[in-house]
């Protein structure tokens, strides 16, 4: 499996400290918040990674994670030059993913739970249609929301995997009905988060997507159409399971706040993508030493090198 992590949008909610810098580089307390979205395809194993962002942030992104080589993986970097919807990053990416499966995680999204790392792997695991998550939200209305017949399993890895004409579930309480775009009424409080996981017959949907009245290709879209043939699986997150707002100064400020506190509680740092290479086998001990040395100087560097003793 290979992954795309989308990076693009003009961040407009966060200006003016977006006017002249993307909002994935901008920190969520002590690193870049693409750090975040990176280390999920890391955690679920994948090492072939597409950056999409605009042409004037994409030589920062490039500046910033190189060619992966420093942590065992391959990025490779592609142009969303205008916001035309999440589900472009199919065709952008059409070479790239080749006749492989594929992960897409919205650079925005951040997630954290003892649970976590499980839960990719099995996602990578579904070897045939899609995979994507719901989580209870307050605002439903600002995402795209899962509607269920019945109550889901609110467990953390609870699996509603939807086979068949008739969407029958397993392992749940309910049905798969629909998912819709920023529904006025949501008909549940189950938003569907930035992280989705597809067989390569995305490719072909993505491309016979129509452009909704927002005039994007819409994920949303894309998952109906797994949901019609029967292959959408919805794994809902629940207690235990945090999923973090980065899109608004609060949201921001609550996600470092978030971080900060786990890592100074526990000792472990959030989404240290060198760590997680180092653990997933991607490199070596001398390849992480070498990193953390050219960190040292920062509490960062320190905590990548005390990994070696």
């Amino acid at each position: 499996m290979k992954a795309i992590i989308l990076a693009g949008g003009a961040g407009t909610r966060l200006f003016p400290m977006t006017k002249v810098i993307s909002k994935q580089l901008l920190p969520i307390y002590d690193k870049p918040m693409i750090y975040y979205p990176v280390s999920m395809p890391l955690l679920a194993g994948i090492r072939e990674i597409l950056i999409i962002s605009t042409p004037r942030d994409l030589p920062m992104y490039k500046e910033l994670l190189g060619d992966g080589s420093q942590i065992g993986v391959r990025f490779e970097y592609a142009e969303q030059a205008a916001p035309r919807g999440l589900a472009e990053a199919f065709i952008i990416g059409e070479e790239f993913i080749g006749s492989s499966p594929v992960c897409l995680v919205l650079g925005d999204n951040v997630f954290y739970g003892q649970s976590f790392s499980s839960i990719l792997r099995k996602a990578v695991e579904n070897k045939v249609g899609a995979t994507v998550f719901g989580y209870p939200v307050k605002n439903p209305s600002d995402f795209g929301v899962v509607e269920f017949a019945g109550e889901p399993g609110s467990g953390v890895d609870s699996s509603v995997s939807v086979k068949g004409r008739n969407h029958q579930l397993s392992g749940s309480g309910g049905k798969v009905i629909s998912i819709e775009e920023k529904p006025a009424n949501p008909k549940s409080n189950y938003a569907v988060p930035g992280l989705y996981f597809y067989d390569n017959n995305v490719v072909e949907i993505a491309k016979n997507v129509k452009p909704s009245e927002r005039g994007e290709l819409e994920i949303t879209a894309v998952n109906n159409e797994y949901l019609r043939r029967g292959q959408l699986n919805v794994v809902v997150m629940g207690r235990g399971m945090a999923w973090l707002d980065t899109g608004t100064t609060k949201g921001l400020l609550k996600a470092s706040e978030f971080v900060e506190t786990v890592q100074s509680r526990q000792g472990f740092y959030v989404s240290c993508i060198e760590e997680i290479a180092w653990r997933r086998g991607f490199i070596d001990d001398a390849q992480l030493a070498v990193v953390g040395e050219s960190l040292k100087m920062t509490e960062y560097g320190q905590y990548i090198l005390s990994l070696l003793k």
